[in-house]
């Protein structure tokens, strides 16, 4: 199933560089309890590894997210820049 929701994830060129990323992203600002209370850690780390093996290259993230950083570390590497 991953392999067919690859597929359907648009690539658009960022820049000048030939750098690529997908046309649709991932909002991780309400993982870290902005809309309400946080989120549980497993549960938004699965979505996380879910979404980037679904083809989502572009994670919308900022340390003003309160500790959304600190959770998305906790992942450690889950694909290439």
């Amino acid at each position: 199933m991953a392999a067919a929701a690859a597929a359907a994830v648009r690539r658009k060129k960022l820049g000048s560089q030939g750098m690529e990323v997908s046309a649709q992203g991932l909002g991780c600002m309400g993982m870290s309890g902005l809309y309400g209370p946080p989120k549980p850690s497993q549960d938004m780390i699965e979505l996380v590894h879910h979404a980037v093996s679904s083809g989502v290259t572009f994670l919308d993230t900022s340390d003003a997210y309160r500790d959304n950083e600190l959770l998305l570390a906790k992942i450690g590497s889950i694909g290439s820049r």
